[in-house]
This record gives C-alpha cells, sequence and structure tokens, in this order.
C-alpha cells in the first residue's frame, strides 16, 4: 500500500479551507451519461444508461457506495487525495519520462564558455536555496485563486513537497516519501550528475550556506572529478529511466551491497538534482529543447545523466539547453511555474573559505547489474525514439484578441484544440484537462471533460455550409459549455474523482466491481486520447510533456498575449497519430475561428451603424 509521509506542521490557511465536497450521486451519473452520449455509438449508449440507471436507483449499490464515502469525508482532510495519486501516478507502471514527468524548458541560454555554464548553475542553485528557506520557514505568501469566481486562498501543501518529496519504486505500486522534518536537521545537500557520475555536493559547511562563489568552485571541481577516467562507474541513473517494475527488481539488486545502499541513501535525501549536461550536438530549436528535457536524449546523450525519482532535477546543458524535469506525483506544473529561480547576476562575495571536495558516489557492479543496465539503456532509446514532439508557436494572435471577443483565453484554446482533433479525425474523443482544486485542504487536480456536446456540434458548424451567425451561436455555445464545466471542476463538482471515488470504495467493501466500471463506455471515457494542460508563463519558458496513452495526444499550451505557445506530443508507432498533422490543424482552425469572429464584429458594427442612421431625426432643409 502506497504511504504517503505528511508532517503535521500544516499550512497556515489550510486550517481555514473547506474540505473537497462529495457531489450528489444523482448530478455525478447525470454528468457522466451527458459527457459520453455524444461520444458513444447509440447501441452502446443505451446499454450505458441502463447500466447507470441501475447503478444510481434508490436502495441500488450506488448508494451504498456513496454513504460510505461521504463517511470517508467525514473522517479525513482530503477523501480524495490518496485514492488519486496512486490512481494517477503510483500504481503506473510506465517509465517516469515522457509518459509521466513534464519538463519546464528555460529559454535557450548563450554561454560564452563551460565556466558561464557554471556560473549560471551556481546562481540557479542559490536562487534554489532562497526558494528552499522561504519555504522551510513557511513563509511563502499564499496564492490566491483569480477568475470569475470569489477570490480565496489556494492550499500550499503543494509548495513544501518541491524538495522534500521522493519516489520509491515498487513491484506493484510505487511509494511516494515526503520527509517533514525541520529544517535544521541533517546537513543539507545536493546531488550533482555529470557525465553520468553522481556528486554530492554540500551546501552548508560550518552551518554556514555556500555561497554563489563557493559553489561555483565546488562545481568546478566536480567537473574535473568527472574527467577522470579511472574513477568512471557506470551510469547508474539509467536505470530510473526504466519502467517502475523493471527499476524496482533492478534496485532490490543494488541494495544487496552495502556501497550502493549508502550511494541510495545520500540521493533519496538530497534537496534536489542538478544535471549538468553535455552539448547534444543537436539544434537548440523548441522542439529538440523540450526532447532534451523530457529524456535527455537517451543513452548516448544524457540520459542516463539523470535520477528520475527525485522530484526536481535542473538540467543546465553546456550547449545553454536548460530547465527543469520534475516527478510529478508531489505537485502540479502550476506550482513550479510560480516557482521558477531563473538566475539574475552573481553577487560577489568578500570572504573565501576551504571547503571539503565534494564526494564522487560510489556504486559496486557485478554482471546481473550490467546486464540491467544494459536492458533500461535499450528501452530509453526505444522511447526516445518513439516521441513525435512539435512545439509550435501560433503567431497570429493570443488572449489579447480573445478577451477582446469577451471568451475565456482557455475556454476558446480548448474549442480550438477540439477543432483541430476534428480535422484530423472527423470525430471527437474523451478529452483531459487538469483543473486545480487547490481552494480546498490538501487539493491536487480535477478534470475538464472539454469534448462537450456543445464542441462537437460547433466544430461540425465549421466543417459545412452554414452561416456566419449559426456558427458564432455554436462557437458561444461551447465556450459557455467548456466554461462552466470548468467551474464545475474547480468547485469539486466535477465526475472523475466522484467516480474514481466509488470504485475504490467498491474495492475496500470487496465487492464484486460494479457493473458501471466495467461498461465499455466508461473504460473508453477513461482512456484520454487528448491530454492537455494549461501552463501559462510570464517569460518565454514553456512545459511539455508525453501523450498519456500509445494512440494519443499530449498538448500543453501557453497563452501569452500576443501569441500561443503549444507544445504537442504523440508516438510515432502509432499511426493514427501525428503531430505535424495535427500541429497544421490547429493552425488552420485558430485561423478559421478568428475569422469568423472578425467577420461577425464586421457584420455587428454594419448593423449597428445602419440601425444609428435610420434612427436619426430627419434634419428640414432651410
Amino acid at each position: 500500500m502506497p504511504i504517503l509521509e505528511r508532517g503535521t506542521a500544516r499550512d497556515r490557511d489550510s486550517q481555514v479551507l473547506p474540505k473537497v465536497p462529495v457531489p450528489l450521486l444523482k448530478q455525478t451519473l447525470d454528468t457522466y451519461l451527458k459527457c459520453v452520449q455524444h461520444l458513444a455509438k447509440e447501441e452502446q449508449f443505451k446499454k450505458t444508461r441502463a447500466i447507470v440507471e441501475k447503478f444510481g436507483a434508490p436502495g441500488g449499490v450506488g448508494e451504498t457506495l456513496q454513504k460510505n464515502l461521504l463517511e470517508r469525508r467525514d473522517k479525513m482532510a482530503n477523501w480524495v487525495y490518496d485514492y488519486w495519486l496512486e490512481d494517477m501516478y503510483l500504481n503506473n507502471r510506465l517509465a517516469l519520462p515522457v509518459n509521466s514527468s513534464p519538463a519546464m524548458v528555460f529559454p535557450k541560454q548563450m554561454f560564452k564558455d563551460h565556466k558561464d555554464a557554471l556560473r549560471f548553475a551556481a546562481r540557479l542553485i542559490s536562487g534554489v536555496l532562497e526558494y528552499k528557506a522561504l519555504i522551510d520557514t513557511r513563509s511563502l505568501p499564499v496564492d490566491f485563486t483569480r477568475g470569475q469566481l470569489a477570490v480565496m486562498p489556494m492550499c500550499m501543501e503543494q509548495y513544501y513537497r518541491l524538495f522534500t518529496s521522493y519516489r520509491y519504486p515498487g513491484l506493484k505500486t510505487d511509494t511516494l516519501k515526503v520527509q517533514m522534518k525541520a529544517a535544521s536537521s541533517a546537513l543539507e545537500h545536493m546531488i550533482v550528475a555529470c557525465k553520468n557520475q553522481f556528486f554530492v555536493l554540500d551546501v552548508v559547511a560550518n552551518s554556514k550556506q555556500l555561497s554563489e562563489e563557493e559553489i561555483l568552485s565546488q562545481l568546478e571541481k566536480i567537473v574535473k572529478m568527472s574527467e577522470n577516467a579511472e574513477e568512471k562507474l557506470p551510469p547508474f541513473g539509467i536505470l530510473t529511466s526504466d519502467g517502475r517494475t523493471e527499476w524496482a527488481q533492478a534496485r532490490e539488486a543494488l541494495i544487496k551491497d552495502q556501497i550502493n545502499r549508502d550511494s541510495l541513501a545520500l540521493i533519496e535525501s538530497c534537496i534536489c538534482v542538478v544535471c549538468l549536461d553535455e552539448p547534444s550536438g543537436l539544434q537548440p530549436s523548441d522542439t529538440n529543447r523540450a526532447l532534451l528535457m523530457l529524456h535527455g536524449g537517451g543513452h548516448e546523450k544524457n540520459g542516463a545523466n539523470r535520477w528520475y525519482d527525485k522530484s526536481m532535477q535542473f538540467v543546465v546543458g553546456m550547449d545553454g539547453i536548460c530547465g527543469v524535469v520534475c516527478e510529478h506525483s508531489p505537485f502540479e506544473g502550476i506550482v513550479l511555474v510560480q516557482f521558477s529561480p531563473l538566475p539574475s547576476k552573481m553577487v560577489k562575495s568578500s570572504s573565501y573559505r576551504e571547503l571539503p571536495p565534494p564526494r564522487r558516489l560510489r556504486w559496486k557492479c557485478n554482471p546481473h547489474i550490467q546486464g540491467l543496465l544494459a536492458a533500461s539503456a535499450e528501452r530509453l532509446q526505444r522511447l526516445v525514439n518513439n516521441l513525435d514532439m512539435n512545439v509550435f508557436k501560433f503567431k497570429d494572435y493570443g488572449k489579447e484578441f480573445i478577451k477582446q471577443q469577451k471568451m475565456s483565453p482557455d475556454a476558446f484554446i480548448q474549442v480550438a484544440l477540439q477543432l483541430a482533433f476534428f480535422k484530423c479525425t472527423g470525430r471527437l474523443v474523451s478529452t483531459y484537462e487538469s483543473a486545480s482544486i487547490r481552494r480546498f485542504q490538501e487539493g491536487r487536480v480535477d478534470n475538464i471533460r472539454s469534448a462537450t456536446a456543445e464542441a462537437l456540434a460547433f466544430v461540425k458548424s465549421m466543417a459545412d455550409e452554414r452561416g456566419d451567425s449559426e456558427k458564432m451561436k455554436r462557437l458561444g455555445d461551447a465556450i459557455k459549455a467548456q466554461t462552466s464545466y470548468t467551474i464545475a471542476a474547480i468547485t469539486g463538482m466535477a465526475i472523475d474523482n466522484h467516480l474514481l471515488g466509488l470504485l475504490r470504495i467498491a474495492k475496500e467493501l470487496n465487492m464484486e466491481k460494479p457493473e458501471i466500471f466495467c461498461d465499455e463506455t466508461y473504460l473508453a471515457s477513461n482512456h484520454f486520447i487528448l491530454s492537455t494542460s494549461q501552463v501559462p508563463t510570464t517569460v518565454e519558458m514553456f512545459c511539455c510533456y508525453g501523450p498519456v496513452v500509445p494512440n494519443g495526444y499530449g498538448a500543453c499550451y501557453n497563452p501569452q498575449s500576443d501569441h500561443i505557445i503549444f507544445c504537442i506530443s504523440s508516438f510515432w508507432d502509432n499511426t493514427e497519430t501525428s503531430s505535424v498533422v495535427f500541429v497544421k490543424a490547429l493552425n488552420e482552425g485558430l485561423l478559421e475561428i478568428r475569422d469568423l469572429c472578425n467577420r461577425s464584429n464586421a457584420t455587428a458594427s454594419k448593423l449597428a451603424v445602419s440601425s444609428q442612421g435610420a434612427s436619426q431625426p430627419h434634419k428640414s432643409g432651410k
């Protein structure tokens, strides 16, 4: 059973935050039917409706499960947290790179030389330590909700897990451990990966934090040590890029030796991992930078210069390709955006201390482990070769134009994504858009189901010969439906967490799996062919991730005032998907919606002018 170790220290505001609600059973079942009706075949939907009605009938299975779920809610700070964490992450057996861990790509850095790159890394580490000090003293300012609803404080718990989390691989399920010990205890250290070797960088010496210059000097020593061929050890980081069960088995083999146990303990208790990457030899295009952040380019490039179980890995490439890779289970991408320690100028420090040198982590290898390393490298390479990524900067307009149409930029972009998918396939599919529920205690996310019936009516109208007024009406309806589902989701009234809760309660009561959860429609509705997320940033950074199913697309977007950055991913080995085809359809669709809005606005102003003219009193000539 995966555990989440939580301390008793609570965010000072989470006491006042409400608990995540449990929606009414009837409300969730009605919404569920509404979400799937237009995506299922008619015969199949009839069958589904009968199953759902039976499940929700008075005295039926649904009522029993709902009653138990309400009892769970009363007993816990957050009834869905553990269920969701296990379902979304810890039970997933796929490799973390590409499939699970998102990356934030920093603006391309122009380093003059190696020393310049290390100076950037030293400033970055200093920024991390400053931010960590705010977290340790719990002095981060509280985030507040924005948007149409009343302003509310948000739960800050995710921030307190940024540097204290570690995901342990398990044979059947992983374990997320969060150390909530007092900030003062234990020597604080980071792990630096360089040339596939791992080094301990103590960031405190004689109870005083290292200055930027001291960090820089330690990084220079690490680079020098990594170049020593006699000391070179096999690339153990590659094991963490493997499937979770494979890595769990490899870890079992590793910990038979005390030297390996000691090295693992140092990695598992570090603040974060800093990866000093070798130049990749690739063009530093947005797409290539995204790929290198997600998987390091495989074992021949920087794919083994990583430790994927650690929640934060800062990547500083000697060629200026930099960013952060996150293990996603402790926190959401938006928390990462709030914390982006992009370095400013270095501060010169006056004093200089003699510091103990950084230490290389030692590993014991044998032929069995050697075989495991080779197998992991091969599987990572397959993943690298299979990822089809396209970072697309749409330059014709951004959120300012959308706001001028009196529309929500997020809802507008979601409808455009539906239009793009429809252009590619002639249908809509189950779509996931993450919605933050941080207005509740320990809130993470629920799902906005963007493939609404209204979106389908709109995308169909764009493909036929209907007039503009009809298309505009349908666009308005689609945006309204998207916005109202978004509000339901962020206020704890969406269906996905609720249905998951009912399913898990049935399992805990040792009941036979209720028919609703075995139904073809339910299974299809949880196979998210389109997995989307808005991660807005103020600087030119962007977030990216891979698809969540083999025949799917990942679509992360960042709306800026006059442009929108999209990161579209899919898998090459799937013949139904193509990132370049999707991007072409997305570009077309965004232009078509703009032209539709412009034509409608022009027609509206013409009508206004002519009606003004008609209502002017007639002046008699004198």
